[in-house]
């Protein structure tokens, strides 16, 4: 195979993974990874709760891969205005877009728009401190609606539920940290449609939620309800198994007296959020019941529930790229197999992996194998792949427009000022929020 040069368009693990396994399958590759945002990661960094120690061993994963010296890293680089589809094709033999999903899809129901109605991935870019978001957020709410029946749900539901001196020993933000150290939340409602068997939660993150001691978990018993098609996926399905019988805990267990509670309420589906002056009051939902295929429908039994403060964490949603097909009804990029199609045709060069490829579903594992068959698919192609007319020009094209680029030696020297910054406080890190001044950091 000739040797080829490819750009990853988005810094994630799907286009870290992308790279790891180009680079380990062609000995010829050169990979660069482009990213918005002046550090790699994507959904990993800003995208999951301060406190999954886990994520700490992706991390050392996705740093060994960048530390490869036939991968760059471009970081502060924004496909669309910094750089086009034309500087890419003539750049590089061929361009992976994986720029994931980072928008709340949304939910069509009367009141969304009302004040304290937010979506969860707004939220969860604030604590996690994204730079592009802004550094304050409301929390004046008592009682809390949480939409959703994922981890995302989970991980919402717990951020609110926990006081802020319990994440003193994670990398959190210092404006995060002051923001929830103001939080007034004491009662998190979490809604699902379905009941246990059915429910989108991971055990861990399951099991997590009763971690703090200042948290109680209680199941509403009514919407505990198992059909066939959930018996079923039961015995089937080791996760699902463990999900449930976590739920049956939560359920038979007598609450401890905390000063927070979650509560989990099934079978209900949320169709208005109720408002008095423009701001929030109360969710009603309407219970549900199982009509015999494993889907639910309405019951017409309705339930207020008070709240001031409602998150729908109902999934995320990928946003179309400048000069790229997408699909605005399943928010992909239309594709066979990871090649970019438009109108059925395929666009020579072009490939696509992640979210963006398949939609916001699966766990950051499945990533993996979505990268290798992308890959097989560039890789079967790789002869007939035109060749870019000025190779591993992107550096100097990017310095030519006065783009403020970062490096992987940069994020390097971000995350060590990251730790240094965490060490006086006993802390593994603490998280640099400012663009401007993860920029300064990289580039000094």
């Amino acid at each position: 195979m000739r040797p080829i040069r490819v750009a990853v368009v988005g810094g994630g693990p799907a286009g870290i993974y992308a790279a790891d396994i180009l680079t380990r399958e062609h000995e010829g590759a050169l990979v660069d990874v482009i990213e918005r945002l002046p550090a790699p990661y994507g959904l990993v960094r800003y995208g999951v709760a301060p406190d999954h120690p886990r994520i700490k061993e992706i991390i050392k994963a996705l740093r060994r891969v960048l530390d490869n010296d036939r991968i760059r890293f471009f970081g502060n680089v924004d496909y669309g205005t910094d750089l086009k589809l034309d500087d890419l094709k003539r750049f590089y033999d061929a361009v992976i877009f994986s720029t994931g999903a980072m928008a709340d899809r949304a939910l069509n129901i009367p009141g969304i728009d009302l004040d304290g109605s937010y979506g969860a991935a707004d939220f969860v870019s604030w604590y996690a401190g994204h730079p592009d978001v802004p550094r304050d957020w409301p929390l004046e709410a008592t009682e809390v609606a949480v939409l959703g029946a994922g981890n995302v749900a989970l991980d919402v539901a717990r951020m609110l539920a926990k006081p802020a001196e319990e994440q003193l020993v994670t990398e959190i933000a210092d404006n995060v940290y002051q923001g929830l150290a103001k939080n007034q939340a004491t009662t998190i409602h979490v809604f699902a449609r379905r009941g246990p068997a059915h429910i989108k939660f991971s055990p861990m993150e399951l099991r997590e939620l009763s971690h703090s001691p200042s948290v109680d978990v209680v199941v509403e018993a009514e919407g505990f309800e198992i059909d066939d098609a959930g018996q079923s996926a039961i015995s089937a399905h080791k996760a699902t198994k463990l999900v449930v019988d976590t739920l049956l805990k939560y359920l038979e267990a007598e609450p401890t007296g905390a000063p927070h509670q979650i509560v989990i309420h099934m079978m209900h589906n949320p169709v208005e959020i109720l408002g008095e002056d423009g701001k929030v009051v109360a969710i009603r939902t309407e219970r549900t019941a199982y009509d015999g295929t494993g889907k639910v429908t309405g019951t017409g039994e309705f339930v207020d529930t008070p709240v001031q403060s409602v998150y729908r964490a109902i999934g995320y949603l990928s946003e179309a790229l400048p000069d790229v097909p997408f699909d605005d009804d399943r928010g992909v990029i239309p594709n066979d197999g990871g090649r970019v199609l438009d109108d059925g045709e395929q666009i020579p060069g072009l490939y696509v992996t992640g979210w963006i490829k398949r939609g916001p579903v699966g766990l950051i594992g499945h990533t993996k194998s979505d990268a290798k068959e992308t890959i097989d698919r560039l890789l079967t192609d790789i002869d007939s792949l035109p060749e870019p007319e000025a190779p591993g020009a992107l550096a100097e094209h990017l310095a030519a427009r006065g783009v403020e680029f970062t490096t992987e030696e940069g994020w390097g020297k971000l995350e060590a000022h990251e730790i240094a910054l965490g060490e006086p406080h006993g802390r593994e890190r603490i998280k640099v929020v400012p663009r401007d001044e993860m920029i300064r950091i990289s580039r000094s």
